[in-house]
């Protein structure tokens, strides 16, 4: 029984990565619900490896979206910035850094002469085959009360674009 209800969980997630339309374009608030559901259940259907680079993450609910990726297997890299996600008592840094399977760090912009720049992304691969951008932070605010963005991808090039630039960003990055 366990193993049907395993394989059917598999099949569902799997099947779940493989029909999200080569291209989708959300606009929060309106589409909200289906740009956060995309999103999680992107996470869910992941099978070896997610890359995030996130400006302010306080969204629990897609904290345990990856949380539950990670303990099935999957190795997720985040790269937090440094300045929103140390003193925001909200921020999910904390929460994820304990995880098996999870690393995270975080990243500040480059200086300038009286100012560092911050870490902007707002981004996720999955399996480098699927990626998310856009103007949304991970918060409730910006999935439901902002007008923000959310596009996803499984345009091959923007794909090894972002993961070019990620794995650049990640060597530059600190461990939390």
């Amino acid at each position: 029984m366990f193993a049907r209800k395993l394989f059917l969980l598999i099949v569902f997630c799997v099947s779940f990565h493989a029909n999200i339309q080569a291209d989708s374009l959300y606009f929060m608030p309106y589409e909200n619900k289906q740009a956060l559901a995309s999103l999680i259940q992107s996470f869910k259907g992941a099978r070896e490896h997610i890359a995030v680079a996130i400006y302010s993450f306080t969204n629990r609910e897609i904290a345990k979206a990856l949380r539950d990726a990670a303990s099935s297997g999957v190795k997720i890299q985040i790269i937090y910035d440094k300045s929103s996600n140390l003193k925001n008592t909200t921020s999910t840094i904390g929460y994820l850094a304990k995880y098996k399977n999870i690393s995270v760090c975080t990243l500040e912009g480059l200086s300038a002469k009286n100012y560092n720049g911050i870490m902007h992304q707002k981004m996720a691969i999955i399996d480098k085959s699927l990626l998310f951008i856009g103007s949304a932070n991970w918060s409730k605010s910006a999935f439901e009360h902002n007008y923000e963005t959310l596009l996803v991808s499984k345009n091959k090039e923007f794909i090894d674009k972002a993961l070019k630039t990620f794995k650049i960003m990640y060597k530059n990055c600190k461990p939390y």
